[in-house]
């Protein structure tokens, strides 16, 4: 313990001894780490090729997905109008189909009537209706003669000549209806 300069340098020498060992065992770890760093650095040069047209093509395979979706949905939309005229198509013929067979039923009864008027037998006897002194004149009136002559649409005396007060309370008669007695 004489000398301080003597322990200095075993301290020095133990300090180098200890670094050397350490620099020893850092070296395969740094090796590893280059080659951890090169591989980072393809990895990343890589990406930087074949990221942007892979995004590209996401997001173009997306608007044909979009696309291909409004073209589905029309033709859904297309679809159900033509289910809807397909419908309405069957509705028609329905409905014709009743009218033909509402035609068909006519025209069968109408056929039907007409063989039994055909063939039945006639009355060899007539009866003579004789009219009346107001029919026989009707029958050669007009139809609106005729409905004038109706009782139902006849007007009474009074009704013709009824008192009508306008506005302002002056009484008129209506001369235009002349009464006739048939």
């Amino acid at each position: 313990m004489a000398h301080p300069l003597f322990w200095l340098g075993l301290s020095i020498l133990l300090v180098a001894i200890s670094l050397t060992a350490v620099l020893v065992a850092a070296i395969p770890a740094l090796q590893e780490l280059a080659r951890a760093a090169r591989s980072a650095e393809k990895l990343f040069d890589m990406l930087s090729r074949e990221l942007p047209p892979t995004l590209e093509a996401i997001r173009t395979t997306g608007m044909e997905i979009t696309d291909l979706t409004d073209d589905v949905s029309e033709g859904v939309k297309s679809a159900s109008q033509v289910v809807k005229q397909v419908d309405q198509s069957l509705d028609t013929a329905k409905r014709q189909a009743q009218n033909l067979q509402l035609g068909t039923r006519s025209i069968l009864v109408g056929v039907k009537t007409a063989w039994k008027t055909f063939t039945r037998q006639k009355n060899t006897k007539r009866t003579v209706e004789r009219l009346s002194i107001t029919e026989q004149s009707t029958s050669t009136l007009t139809l609106r003669d005729r409905e004038t002559l109706k009782p139902e649409t006849r007007r009474t005396k009074a009704e013709a000549y009824r008192v009508h007060e306008n506005y302002n309370g002056v009484s008129y008669h209506q001369d235009n209806f002349e009464e006739e007695e048939y």
